[in-house]
């Protein structure tokens, strides 16, 4: 397909996209229809979207979208070629809203992560990430956990025999470090109490080896049914699935030996994989959320044992949603004491270029022995 035909197809889709329906799925209802578009065109037009927006800052409104979509395409190749092209101070008055600076203080190697194009990583099974990168090929292997791959190649993932067999899951490298921060034993009982489609909960479930328990909850039961399907290709049955709307009416009164509130959040973390999202989230958005996370956290709260662990993990870097909520449930519950996350702090920023992977909060507590 030449190139002009992607500009064409990228502005159409742009021409559909709105606050309300996202670049993601504009481009998802589009390829429903653009029947003759193959794998690689698909990618490509992809590709032009995301860009578009990740450089919406440096267009000029005023040409046609096929120009500003290929003069974005232009700037990334720039910037991927030399990343000192763009200089820091234009990173920090273009790529991101002035809101957000309000709220993160953000690194310039983060802004600079933010216009690079994002990775994709794989989590392998316990102990198999080395066979499975024979296996796919193009696979480079990550210093921060053992199971994680970035994969580096062009094939569907989703149509591999490794994928149709549960030999991984793909799941960025920053989720995978909330799971290894959670690190549960075989045999305890945990809770997922924001389990969505199961990524982190089927991480949870290889972490104790398929033995005890974990409940999965969600107020979506389109999400509780991925996640069944999804457990059922890894071949994971060590858990329960119980919706939960988050409010104070609990869906059990196990208590737990750990509980993972991966709550909903403003996704600030994900901007380099969902450029979209920079320009359409609001502070509104950040307040209510941050509202929401509060709640969440304090209504699971006395669902733990003595002993037993919360972690609080947001996909996004806003001090309303990250510090200001682990500050203020620490002074509200003595009975927590805050504990270490990954060996380092109780509470753990991870900033985007710090892994080549999403921006991430965890904050960890454990309840006092009577």
């Amino acid at each position: 397909m030449t190139d002009s035909l992607i500009l064409n197809h990228a502005a159409r889709v742009l021409d559909t996209v709105t606050p309300e329906l996202r670049a993601d799925a504009a481009l998802r209802k589009y390829f429903l229809n653009a029947k003759r578009l193959g794998p690689r065109e698909k990618r490509a037009v992809s590709h032009a979207v995301f860009t578009y927006f990740r450089w919406l800052q440096w267009l000029d409104l005023k040409e046609s979208l096929q120009k500003r979509v290929d003069e974005a395409l232009k700037l990334q190749e720039r910037f991927d070629k030399d990343p000192s092209s763009v200089k820091k101070e234009a990173l920090a008055a273009r790529a991101v809203p002035a809101w957000s600076r309000d709220e993160v203080e953000f690194p310039p190697e983060t802004l600079r992560q933010l216009q690079a194009n994002p990775s994709l990583w794989l989590r392998a099974r316990p102990g198999s990430a080395a066979k499975l990168a024979a296996a796919l090929g193009n696979c480079v292997p990550s210093d921060a956990s053992p199971d994680a791959l970035r994969y580096t190649g062009q094939h569907d993932l989703f149509l591999t025999p490794s994928f149709h067999n549960g030999a991984f899951e793909i799941q960025d490298l920053a989720s995978q470090l909330v799971g290894l921060a959670a690190a549960p034993k075989p045999g305890e009982t945990w809770w997922d109490a924001c389990a969505g489609e199961g990524g982190k909960m089927l991480h949870l479930a290889d972490l104790m080896q398929n033995k005890g328990l974990i409940w999965a909850s969600d107020r979506s039961e389109r999400r509780l049914h991925t996640l069944k399907q999804r457990a059922a290709r890894a071949k994971i049955f060590n858990f329960r699935v119980a919706p939960w709307d988050g409010s104070a009416k609990l869906p059990t009164k196990t208590k737990f030996d750990g509980i993972l509130v991966d709550a909903p959040c403003s996704g600030l973390g994900t901007w380099q994989r969902n450029p979209h999202a920079r320009w359409t989230t609001t502070p509104d958005d950040v307040a209510e959320l941050a509202a929401i996370q509060r709640q969440l956290i304090e209504n699971v709260a006395d669902s733990l044992k003595p002993g037993g662990r919360l972690l609080y993990a947001v996909c996004t870097l806003t001090r309303s949603e990250t510090t200001a909520i682990a500050n203020a449930f620490t002074t509200a519950h003595p009975e927590l004491e805050p504990c270490p996350v990954l060996e380092r702090d109780p509470q753990l920023v991870i900033w985007p270029h710090e892994h080549n992977a999403n921006g991430m909060f965890i904050a960890a507590w454990k309840k006092k022995r009577p």
